[in-house]
C-alpha cells in the first residue's frame, strides 16, 4: 500500500487543518463533490511504512505524498509520481471553513446583482456599496439581506467629492463574506471591475429577476426620464451595455468620443418579446486547476521509514491535503 500520507503532512479537517497522523475515526474532512467544498468521514485509518515519498510542487505549495496517492486530474486519477506537468484540482484551503448559505432566487437577487454591478464593490473578502442616496443605500440593505440572510446595515460616512472639492456625508452598505463575494466576480465572468466585468447572466432566469436587476442598476448609474416612461443607463463597459441592449433589443451606439455610453430602455421594453430565459447557477463554484511544477523523489533517510496513513471515507471516499484533492487506491 504506497497511497497514503506522511505522519506530518498537513489535512484539511472540518475544524481547521491536522497532520496526518492525529486523523481518526469519526473525524469529518473536506474533499469536493464536483466543483463544491462538502464534508466526508473518517471510518477507518491504515497505517504502513514505507521507505519512497514523493514531494509534489504546485502553483500554492509543495506537500509530501506516498508515490501512489492518487490525484485528481483532468484526466482522471493519477499517482502522485506521474503528476509532473499536469494540473490537478484544488481548492483555497483557507477559504473551507467560511460560511456558506443559499442565494435566494428573485427580485431582491436581481436588485443586488444590478446595484452592485453600477455603484457597488466587491473586494476579496466583502461586499459594498456606498452612495450619497440614503434611500438607494436602505433598498440595496434591504436586497441583500433578503437574498443571502446575511445582516446588512446602513453606515453613515462622509466620501471625498473631485467636483466639490470637499468630503459629502453618504451612507455605506458592506457585508464581509468571501462567499458572496466570490458568488459576485462569477457571476461577471470572475472580475468585478466595472471597467471589465461582464453581463451578469445570472439575472436572466425570469422576468421578474431581470426587471429587478434594470431597477437597481438604474438606481446606481441611470436616471429616470421625466417626460417620457423610460431611463437611461450610463457605463465606460461598451461590451456590457452592448450585451444589455441585445437582451431588450434596443438600439445602441457607443460614444466614439471616450467618456461613458448611454443606453436607452423604454418601460415598454418587454413587449418586443426579445428576452429569453437563461438557467444559470446562482452559487460560486469553490475550486479551480493548479499545475504541478514538479516531482521530487523523497527516499526515508538512515533506517528509520516513513509512515503512511490512509483513511477510508463516507460518502465521499477522496479528501484534500492543503486543498488538493486526493484519494487512495481502491
Amino acid at each position: 500500500m504506497g497511497y497514503g500520507l506522511p505522519s506530518k503532512q498537513m489535512v484539511s479537517t472540518v475544524e481547521g487543518t491536522a497532520r496526518a497522523k492525529a486523523v481518526v475515526p469519526g473525524q469529518r474532512l473536506w474533499t469536493l463533490d464536483g466543483d463544491r467544498a462538502v464534508r466526508t468521514t473518517v471510518t477507518a485509518v491504515d497505517a504502513v511504512k514505507g521507505r519512497d515519498a514523493v514531494e509534489v510542487v504546485t502553483d500554492h505549495l509543495t506537500f509530501l505524498a506516498a508515490p501512489d496517492l492518487l490525484l485528481a486530474t483532468p484526466d482522471g486519477w493519477t499517482p502522485a509520481r506521474e503528476t509532473a506537468g499536469a494540473t490537478v484540482a484544488w481548492t483555497p484551503a483557507r477559504k473551507l471553513c467560511r460560511v456558506r448559505f443559499p442565494i435566494r432566487p428573485g427580485e431582491a437577487f436581481g436588485y443586488l446583482v444590478g446595484a452592485t454591478c453600477a455603484d457597488g464593490t466587491v473586494g476579496k473578502n466583502y461586499v459594498s456599496l456606498i452612495v450619497n442616496d440614503e434611500e438607494f443605500a436602505a433598498r440595496y440593505a434591504t436586497a441583500l439581506t433578503a437574498c443571502t440572510g446575511l445582516d446588512a446595515r446602513l453606515e453613515a460616512v462622509s466620501r471625498p467629492s473631485g467636483y466639490l472639492r470637499r468630503d459629502v456625508p453618504g451612507y455605506r452598505v458592506r457585508v464581509v463574506s468571501s462567499y458572496l463575494a466570490d458568488a459576485m466576480r462569477h457571476y461577471v465572468g470572475g472580475d468585478a471591475h466595472h471597467m471589465r466585468q461582464r453581463f451578469p447572466r445570472v439575472v436572466l432566469r425570469d422576468m421578474e429577476t431581470f426587471a429587478a436587476f434594470l431597477d437597481g442598476y438604474a438606481d446606481g448609474d441611470g436616471f429616470r426620464h421625466k417626460r417620457w416612461h423610460g431611463r437611461t443607463l450610463v457605463s465606460a463597459n461598451v461590451p456590457f451595455l452592448a450585451e444589455l441592449a441585445r437582451i431588450i433589443g434596443a438600439r445602441f451606439t457607443p460614444n466614439r468620443r471616450g467618456a461613458a455610453s448611454a443606453l436607452v430602455v423604454t418601460d415598454r421594453w418587454a413587449n418586443r418579446g426579445t428576452f429569453v430565459p437563461e438557467h444559470h447557477r446562482i452559487d460560486p463554484p469553490e475550486s479551480g486547476w493548479v499545475r504541478v511544477h514538479e516531482v521530487r523523489p523523497r527516499p526515508a533517510l538512515g533506517t528509520k521509514p516513513f509512515t503512511f496513513y490512509a483513511y477510508r471515507l463516507d460518502p465521499h471516499p477522496t479528501f484534500l491535503v492543503n486543498g488538493h484533492l486526493a484519494r487512495q487506491d481502491g
